[in-house]
């Protein structure tokens, strides 16, 4: 599986949707980092070129090839879509999905639909060989519900991949704590957890995601953390995500301008070593004669 990052275009970046969306199909107090804006683009493809290639290390471990029906859950931007599509070739399938598809093209060998995975039924439940969601359950207030969603799409055997950031266990931007910079830097990655903490978001999921794959009735369960230490694409993705929530940050209080003005000239001077949370990836298996889910209730799916 191969696939690269593509930092937008102005002139080839989508319009933006009419109002903010969310994953959860909620206004946009249920969900900070919304696909409407332009930054949303530019979070995509660093994003990608920090955590693709981990996707599809496992992607391809868990027998995704030729043939094989994958679906992708909350998408977002374009990068495992094309690289699923390309994997499983003419012969396979793969449905790309998002509470808003904006960033997404059905032109590039997988079908895009509009959908709500906490509140809409699964697609082709029973059908799908790889379900994956990347950074999408930890903004869901229903998760055990979308988790179950995902769980039904599954076929006998197929495999269901989570990959979910922890920021309560790495929440520092700088991890080298040396200077003023580096403070601010921390202070203003405490206001954007603080943030994500008022819109329902859990800083802790991605530790959880072991325990809910087999409370969801998985077998074969497992799971590994990726956690990237500085380098440019941390760097612009720190400055693109402060540049998406700086108006959040100012109406709550939590920064002023100067604050941020200084802290994205940093960022751009190169004066700071900017981190992340771990990456939580997990997968597990759907067996044979799989029960509902815990919490899943009859009829639901």
């Amino acid at each position: 599986m191969t696939s690269s990052p593509r930092p937008p275009d102005d002139d080839n970046r989508p319009e933006p949707t009419g109002g903010t969306t969310t994953p959860a199909g909620e206004s946009a107090r249920g969900y900070l980092l919304d696909n409407a804006r332009a930054e949303a683009g530019e979070r995509f493809a660093w994003l990608a070129e920090l955590f693709d290639g981990v996707t599809r290390g496992h992607v391809d471990r868990l027998g995704v090839g030729v043939g094989s029906r994958c679906w992708e859950v909350g998408a977002g931007g374009p990068g495992i879509p094309e690289a699923l599509a390309a994997a499983v070739g003419p012969s396979g399938y793969v449905l790309a999905t998002d509470i808003d598809p904006s960033w997404l093209s059905a032109d590039d060998g997988y079908e895009v639909r509009r959908h709500d995975v906490a509140a809409d039924p699964p697609p082709e439940r029973g059908t799908f060989d790889l379900v994956h969601a990347r950074l999408v359950l930890v903004h869901l207030p229903d998760r055990v519900r979308a988790l179950a969603t995902m769980v039904a799409a599954l076929r006998p055997g197929g495999w269901l991949l989570v990959e979910d950031a922890d920021t309560a266990l790495q929440p520092l931007a700088c991890l080298d704590d040396n200077g003023a910079a580096q403070r601010r830097a921390n202070r203003l990655r405490n206001a954007v957890r603080e943030l994500l903490t008022r819109r329902g978001a859990d800083l802790r999921y991605g530790r959880t995601l072991p325990r809910a794959l087999r409370e969801a009735g998985l077998v074969d369960v497992a799971a590994v953390g990726t956690f990237p230490v500085g380098g440019p694409a941390c760097d612009r993705l720190e400055a693109a995500t402060i540049r998406h929530v700086r108006g959040e940050l100012l109406a709550a209080g939590l920064a002023d301008e100067t604050e941020i003005d200084a802290h994205l000239a940093a960022i751009l001077a190169g004066e700071l070593d900017l981190t992340l949370a771990p990456l939580i990836s997990a997968w597990g298996r759907r067996p044979a004669g799989h029960p509902p889910a815990a919490g899943q209730r009859s009829g639901d799916l």
